[in-house]
C-alpha cells in the first residue's frame, strides 16, 4: 500500500508540477517582455517603475501612477490606441493601436505585477451568447434601465457621445467592442466614473453591453436621425429649418400677394 501511494503521488506530481512550472516561467517571461516595452514607450510619462512623474505644479502629473490600476486598464488604454499619447492633453482619443495583441498582453502583465488591480475580463463576462432567448431579452431590458439611469448624461440616450467640461468629451459607444466597454466601466478611464464590481456587478456590466449592442442593431424608424444627439440637435433643426423655413415662406407669400390700392377720386 505504501509503494502504491508513493507511485500514485509521484505520477500526479509528474503530470501537474511541470505544467505549473512552465506556466510560471511563461508568465515571468511575459512580465520581463512587458517591462522592456514599458521602459521604451511608457516610462517617460509614468516613471521607470510606474510610479508616475509629477510636474512643478502640486497635484498635477505628466503621467499618473500605474501601481494598482490592473491589467484591465492597460488593455483598454493600449488596446484602443489611447496610449501611448503624443503629449499630455484633456482627452486621449481612440486611434490605431501601436502594439500588437501579444505586446499589449505583456504590458498588461507587467503593470499588473506592480500591484493588485482589475484583471482583463473573459468573453463570458461581457457576452450573452450562452444565454437563452428569454434571458437575452431580460438582460437587454435590465441593461437599458442601468444605461438610461447612469450613462445618458454623458454618452447620450443612444450612446452617440457628447461634450464634457474642460475640453473633454464622452466618446461614442457605437461599434466599440464589448471587452473595452466592460474594462471602461471597471476602471473608469479619464473623465469616466469608476463602476467597480461593488457598485455595478459584472452581470450588470454585461447587461449594459447587451443593451448597447441591441440599439446598434435596431433600425432608425424615424429616418433622419441628426446623429442621434438628442434635443440639442433636434431643437437646432427645428429652429433653423423648421421655424426659419416658415418665416421665409411667410415673407415670400407677403411679397407676392396682390395688393389693392385706393384709386384717386377726382374732385
Amino acid at each position: 500500500m505504501l509503494l502504491l501511494g508513493l507511485l500514485i503521488s509521484g505520477s500526479l506530481y509528474t503530470a501537474f508540477a511541470p505544467a505549473q512550472a512552465q506556466n510560471q516561467a511563461s508568465a515571468t517571461d511575459q512580465i520581463a517582455e512587458g517591462k522592456q516595452l514599458f521602459l521604451a514607450s511608457c516610462a517617460f510619462c509614468h516613471g521607470q517603475n510606474g510610479e508616475g512623474i509629477p510636474t512643478v505644479r502640486d497635484g498635477y502629473q505628466i503621467g499618473p501612477s500605474l501601481v494598482g490600476v490592473g491589467a484591465a486598464a492597460v488593455d483598454f488604454q493600449v488596446g484602443t490606441g489611447r496610449m501611448p499619447m503624443a503629449s499630455p492633453g484633456a482627452q486621449a482619443p481612440r486611434k490605431p493601436a501601436s502594439f500588437n495583441d501579444d505586446e499589449v498582453a505583456a504590458l498588461a502583465a507587467y503593470v499588473a505585477s506592480l500591484g493588485p488591480g482589475p484583471a482583463i475580463p473573459n468573453e463570458s463576462d461581457y457576452s450573452i451568447e450562452g444565454l437563452s432567448e428569454t434571458e437575452r431579452e431580460e438582460a437587454i431590458t435590465r441593461g437599458g434601465q442601468i444605461f438610461l439611469t447612469n450613462c445618458t448624461a454623458c454618452h447620450n440616450f443612444n450612446g452617440a457621445g457628447g461634450a464634457m467640461p474642460r475640453g473633454g468629451y464622452a466618446p461614442t459607444l457605437h461599434g466599440v467592442e464589448g471587452k473595452y466597454i466592460f474594462e471602461a466601466l471597471l476602471t473608469g478611464p479619464q473623465n469616466m466614473p469608476n463602476f467597480s464590481n461593488g457598485n455595478l456587478a459584472p452581470d450588470e456590466k454585461r447587461d449594459v453591453i447587451a443593451y448597447l449592442d441591441s440599439i446598434q442593431d435596431t433600425p432608425e424608424y424615424a429616418g433622419f436621425t441628426l446623429g442621434g444627439l438628442g434635443p440639442v440637435s433636434e431643437g437646432m433643426f427645428a429652429w433653423l429649418l423648421g421655424i426659419g423655413g416658415l418665416v421665409g415662406a411667410a415673407v415670400w407669400i407677403a411679397s407676392h400677394t396682390t395688393r389693392t390700392k385706393k384709386s384717386k377720386v377726382d374732385a
